[in-house]
């Protein structure tokens, strides 16, 4: 789970925002990392940090299970969403499929984009005033198996469609 400074998780929706507000600050490296045990990784143009996680599904993927997990991930997310449109206005919404489609000739979709296509059908995007960055908001899984995730993207404006 992602840390702050002191290696307290966010646990709030207050510290989420801070912690987004904190990437949102980082310059961009020039070439990829992960840090924060793997909750945050970065390169050219972008980064991407899990904000929450819920259990795993290894050992029971019933509807009892699941459902409380995707609806505690989905609060959440609604709380953050509700946040950011106070602060930067209504999100857009932005399709990631069809960025996994991609075939050869289209080249591979710029990140955090082709990462985040992997794990979610569509994410919340605020272009930050002032600025040349966006903010996504995304609930994605890898599969059925591993935690639901609630995902914040920083990437330049130049990465998104339209």
């Amino acid at each position: 789970m992602d840390t702050d400074s002191t290696g307290t998780p966010p646990t709030t929706t207050e510290d989420r925002l801070a912690r987004i507000g904190h990437v949102l600050a980082l310059p961009f490296p020039t070439g990829e990392e992960s840090e924060d045990s793997g909750a945050r990784s970065s390169g050219p143009g972008h980064h991407l940090l899990i904000l929450q996680a819920s259990q795993d599904f290894w050992d029971d993927r019933s509807p009892e299970t699941v459902e409380p997990a995707e609806q505690e991930i989905e609060s959440e997310f609604s709380a953050l969403a509700t946040a950011l449109s106070e602060r930067w206005g209504e999100p857009e919404t932005v399709d990631l499929w069809p960025f996994l489609e991609r075939d050869d000739d289209e080249g591979t979709a710029p990140e955090p984009i082709g990462q985040l296509s992997n794990l979610a059908g569509s994410m919340q995007v605020w272009r930050v005033p002032g600025g040349t960055r966006w903010l996504g908001l995304a609930v994605g899984q890898a599969d059925p198996e591993f935690p639901i995730w609630l995902l914040a993207a920083v990437g330049e404006a130049a990465t998104l469609p339209g």
